[in-house]
């Protein structure tokens, strides 16, 4: 995230203050940026404004004020009805604007928003994001996005402030979403593969602080392994990415993938664990809780402090 120049700023919305939107919206407040907040949670809506942002009611009154909008929900159908629904920000944005749409949608999804938000005047930048609440409210997210040079243009502040990595991958509309879809199979699989292996590990006698201190200096190691395995190890299942949000995510992937019968048999399974782990009724739980569909291991205690 660099600097932003002491020049002008647009003001900027952000419709979602959950664990991502609140930390894109924070990092616009530090950046200087004239930023407001809109949420169904009022909680969520204090807090913003108690960090120095303006709240709206409605994404329609949200949108009477912004030049920038970033939409930061859970799905397409959520973002349509924010965007372009009764109460839709975009009804009330002025000609001019633009929309940075950060939910991860199929790409066709994201494609049937653009005519309605260009008959409306205003510009779209399909840009998936990310890095967690972490990278959220650090201001250095990673943004796979794709849209018009000018909507680039207009934005560029904005986007500088939230991320720490900024790809644009073309002009057409959707191929950021294909690129996130690419990122949540791998994220998916990766973190199904680590509940696996811990479970298999411990379940044949092996002390699960050592077996992570030995894969996370091995070759079977990964990001997903060494960031979701703690949670694991202690016992904290507190949701940072949800299980069902795997349950959606992967379920895109693989829809997008039957569409044009392209076979993909690992994201096949690990939605099936995923699946299988929100029947179970630990949908809410970390992602890290797939973990629990096996039967048998004796999984970490919480430590105790």
């Amino acid at each position: 995230m660099q600097q932003t120049q002491n020049v002008a700023l647009p003001s900027v919305g952000v419709i979602g203050l959950g664990s991502m939107g609140m930390g894109i919206a924070r990092s616009l407040l530090r950046a200087g940026f004239d930023t407001w907040g809109c949420d169904l949670s009022e909680s969520a809506r204090s807090s913003f404004a108690a960090d120095g942002g303006h709240v709206a009611q409605s994404p329609a009154a949200l949108g009477e004020r912004v030049d920038v909008l970033f939409c930061v929900v859970v799905n397409a159908r959520q973002a349509q009805e924010v965007l372009l629904g009764e109460q839709g920000a975009c009804t009330r944005m002025a000609p001019g604007g633009v929309v940075i749409q950060c939910a991860t949608c199929a790409p066709d999804a994201v494609r049937a928003l653009a005519a309605p938000l260009e008959a409306l005047g205003l510009s779209l930048i399909d840009a998936p994001i990310s890095g967690g609440a972490v990278k959220a409210a650090a201001g250095e997210l990673t943004v796979m996005a794709s849209g018009g040079a000018e909507a680039f243009d207009k934005a560029a502040g904005a986007l500088d402030a939230v991320s720490a990595r900024l790809f644009r991958l073309g002009e057409a509309i959707g191929a950021g979403s294909q690129v996130k879809l690419v990122n949540q199979l791998l994220a998916g699989v990766h973190i199904a593969a680590a509940a696996e292996a811990m479970a298999y590990g411990i379940s044949g006698g092996c002390d699960p602080d050592a077996l992570f201190e030995v894969i996370t200096a091995s070759a079977g190691n990964s990001w997903m392994f060494e960031n979701r395995v703690p949670h694991i190890l202690h016992a904290d299942y507190s949701p940072r990415s949800a299980v069902d949000i795997f349950v959606k995510d992967l379920g895109l992937v693989h829809e997008s993938a039957l569409g044009r019968k392209f076979p993909l048999p690992l994201t096949a399974q690990a939605l099936s664990m995923f699946t299988q782990a929100s029947a179970m009724g630990l949908g809410g739980e970390d992602d890290a809780a797939v973990v629990k569909i096996f039967p048998g291991v004796q999984l970490p205690k919480a430590k105790e402090a």
